[in-house]
């Protein structure tokens, strides 16, 4: 059984060790790069099975009410494991303790196209409680449609203040 704790040192280097480790989702070599630097300046959270990160997520606060999870991937021999799940509950608990009534996500909307690795990862986001709320066709790029999804959180009092 492993454990979720806070990344404060190394997430450029986790983030690229990682998502590099992906090349079925993460397959262009600037989205890695943006996403390194994207993530030294994030809460990073890292799930890890005896002396190894085998996930990590970073989360983006929309104050006042909402957080993203700006980035979440886990290693591919550790998928299918709970890694991610325990990430989710992570972010579910940052999203309490910040006063956020929302957790958000996005992801690779349907293409038409077979890709079952984005199928499985709009799957795992449903199984974890999210609804597709809206399709952005060119947020990202014409041929990355984005499908924007959203959970909210329960028992989180209006007005809550965020940290």
């Amino acid at each position: 059984m492993g454990r979720t704790v806070e990344i404060l040192t190394g997430k450029a280097e986790l983030c690229r060790s990682i998502m590099g480790a992906l090349p079925d989702w993460f397959s262009e070599p600037e989205v890695i790069e943006a996403s390194a630097r994207a993530v030294e300046d994030l809460p990073v959270f890292g799930y890890i099975e005896g002396d190894v990160v085998t996930a990590l997520m970073a989360l983006k606060p929309h104050p006042p009410g909402a957080v993203e999870i700006a980035l979440i991937a886990t290693r591919p021999e550790h998928h299918g494991r709970g890694a991610g799940r325990h990430l989710i509950d992570a972010a579910e608990r940052f999203g309490h303790e910040s006063g956020a009534r929302l957790l958000t996500v996005k992801t690779l909307a349907p293409r038409g196209g077979d890709e079952p690795q984005f199928e499985a990862t709009r799957r795992f986001y449903d199984r974890n409680g999210f609804v597709r709320a809206e399709i952005f066709a060119k947020l990202w790029h014409e041929d990355h449609p984005c499908l924007f999804m959203v959970k909210p959180l329960a028992d989180v009092p209006e007005g809550a203040a965020m940290r």
